[in-house]
């Protein structure tokens, strides 16, 4: 998505990149230094894997010394273990490098074997963790500041080279042009995609300079051209409105750098449209087709709603992944109800803020079942520009529950025509439908996959929401 930028990247960016680098250039450096002494080790280990390790093994098992394995002395070992480098898979690494940069009937420069081999390692881990050249590095840092040459459109890239659009943003020259969520791009300009070109980041460019879309549509009988013309995209990613006396409607349609701030401005210019003496009703927060983006943003704005309650922890196989985020006091809507309302598209960040509101029976959810993207990826920089993002931890609601490849079920489902339903079941977008997708915590084969909801009828449904929790209040609040 421009490469979801995580989700959540800038606050897991500044604690993780070190402990990274180290896990992943240390156990390299040692290899090469200690190439001499691991020959000795290899002699040793035959022994006391047939003598001594095999009885105290037994005894153990049967007695319960199973739980000292949660010792200090056994998670080192278990530490150590994992960190050793696999020598053997690193020399017949270093034979097929050599066979095809010698053998191979054209030449090959070694930083494209090399950018190839590391790409691969990343390949089959899941959709989201890949190899970043300089150009996508620097355009998932710009996309967190809203400032950037290109069509303004969310993407997941596909294993075969395609595009996934997941959704485009708001007020952009994707958007104006007609792209949609769930468009799959097959070829730009002509030319068929390939894991190659993607490097090349096609889909930025010079303001003004146009490009044609090649698209695969759900439900089309063949493939869609479109053409959009580039432009520096600033995004707005908060915009509001009254929708009646009282009652409000707020948009964030990405979570970036200055969003909260932008949130907490729209929420004061709302109040004080109420007129002097008075406070909001209510509101309809529309999460929609947002793809997601810091979760530091997302966070705050959960904190400037809540009194008090979690809001999301983050949970990984290295303890410096984890890490908990809880509110504080202060509501900024005084405890006026509120709506969220999401879609297929909510992603990420957006998930978040939905869970934690409704989690802590701040909020009502409305819409379809958003797109289950619940894990975190730090941004690791590399020495040359280029940068590996790598998926390092799942989120858990404050219920404990993982949204990965499950997504958020609404409270009151819509279909695609604002008309409310009990159950759906779309075909779309999700992270569950994406090829090698990591596997959910909660997540359930044969679930619907949510629907897109597009126009103005989903707001509308979702204030008869509000109103009927407005009217459920006591005569006598006053949240002044």
């Amino acid at each position: 998505m421009p490469l979801l930028p995580s989700s959540p990247s800038s606050l897991r960016s500044r604690c993780l990149p070190g402990l990274l680098a180290f896990a992943l250039c240390a156990p390299l450096a040692m290899a090469q230094e200690n190439k001499p002494e691991n020959k000795p080790e290899v002699k040793p280990e035959v022994k006391p894997e047939v003598k001594p390790e095999v009885k105290p093994e037994v005894k153990p098992e049967v007695k319960p010394e199973v739980k000292p394995a949660d010792s200090a002395a056994s998670k080192k070992t278990d530490e150590s273990e994992a960190s050793k480098v696999p020598l053997e898979e690193i020399r017949r690494y270093v034979s097929v490098f050599n066979a095809v940069k010698y053998a191979y009937v054209e030449p090959v420069e070694d930083r494209k074997l090399m950018q190839s081999a590391i790409r691969g390692l990343l390949l089959d881990l899941d959709p989201h963790s890949a190899y970043l050249v300089r150009s996508d590095a620097e355009a998932f840092d710009e996309d967190t500041s809203g400032a950037y040459d290109g069509i303004g459109v969310e993407v997941q890239q596909q294993p075969d080279g395609t595009i996934l659009v997941i959704a485009p943003i708001d007020d952009t020259p994707a958007a104006r042009a007609g792209v949609k969520p769930g468009d799959i791009i097959i070829a730009i300009d002509g030319r068929t995609l390939t894991p190659e070109q993607i490097d090349n980041n096609p889909l930025r460019g010079e303001p003004g300079s146009k490009t044609t879309l090649t698209v695969q549509r759900e439900g089309a009988k063949k493939p869609l051209d479109i053409t959009v013309q580039r432009e520096t995209i600033r995004i707005s990613s908060v915009r509001s409105r009254m929708l009646e006396p009282g009652y409000a409607y707020l948009r964030i349609s990405a979570f970036q750098a200055d969003t909260a701030t932008d949130f907490e401005q729209q929420i004061d210019k709302l109040q004080a449209q109420t007129g002097v003496g008075k406070s909001l009703r209510g509101l309809v927060l529309d999460l929609r087709s947002n793809p997601g983006g810091l979760l530091t943003s997302a966070v705050q704005i959960a904190d400037d709603l809540l009194e008090k309650g979690g809001i999301v922890s983050t949970r990984g196989r290295n303890p410096v992944a984890d890490a908990t985020f809880n509110a504080t006091p202060g509501d900024r809507m005084r405890g006026a109800p509120l709506v969220v309302l999401v879609d297929a598209g909510s992603a990420s960040a957006s998930e978040v803020l939905a869970a934690a509101l409704r989690d802590n029976k701040r909020a009502q959810v409305v819409g379809s079942r958003t797109f289950g993207k619940g894990s975190v990826q730090t941004l690791l920089p590399l020495d040359n520009g280029d940068a590996v993002k790598l998926t390092t931890a799942r989120y858990y609601t404050p219920s404990g529950k993982s949204i990965q490849a499950r997504g958020i079920d609404p409270d009151v489902v819509l279909k695609p025509d604002g008309a409310v339903k009990s159950t759906q079941n779309g075909n779309i977008i999700s992270e569950a439908a994406l090829p090698g997708h990591l596997r959910g915590e909660q997540e359930t084969s044969g679930v619907g996959i949510g629907d897109v909801l597009e126009g103005d009828a989903p707001i509308a449904a979702a204030l008869v929401v509000l109103k009927k929790q407005v009217a459920s209040l006591p005569v006598a609040t006053d949240r002044r």
